[in-house]
């Protein structure tokens, strides 16, 4: 008895979608902001990757803290334990010849505030925190303002307290 249960637990998957084409109503639909609906069981291509921005340009920061975006395409760049391609460019050693940015004096400085001669190793693999910008349009509205653009507000004549 016990084991005819379990069969016929392991096949309720299976039946259910049959049921439903039984039934006329089909597969489920799926709707969502962030594609286009779609039959649950259609098989659409891969939306195209959008390209990176490679105007080399230094992208002006939302926030305090934020860090720099990447403003050249970093595709095929090595970054591993043993090699970091980054900074070809952007250590003190080469930002004279390069005339990349070079890194900030945060990058090296360890977690007991000790002053390295290298990049700490928490601050070694560039792309956990830098990323590179693409030509993607949002896919939700972005209504963020900087900390600048709120200061330089006209005020509504109120006075808060």
């Amino acid at each position: 008895m016990r084991s005819y249960m379990l069969v016929a637990l392991a096949a309720l998957p299976c039946l259910v979608p049959a049921l439903l084409s039984a039934q006329g109503t089909g597969p489920a639909r799926v709707d969502s902001p962030f594609r286009p609906p779609v039959q649950f069981t259609d098989e659409a291509p891969a939306p195209q990757i959008p390209a990176d921005v490679t105007n080399d340009r230094r992208v002006a920061r939302n926030y305090p803290d934020q860090p720099p975006v990447i403003p050249h395409n970093i595709r095929d760049y090595q970054v591993s334990l043993n090699n970091n391609q980054c900074l070809t460019c952007h250590s003190r050693k080469y930002v004279e010849g390069s005339q990349a940015p070079m890194i900030s004096i945060t990058h090296y400085i360890d977690r007991d505030g000790q002053t390295l001669g290298a990049v700490a190793p928490r601050r070694y693999f560039c792309t956990q925190c830098h990323v590179p910008q693409t030509t993607a349009q949002p896919l939700v509205p972005n209504t963020f303002q900087d900390v600048d653009s709120l200061i330089t507000r006209p005020s509504d004549g109120g006075d808060r307290k």
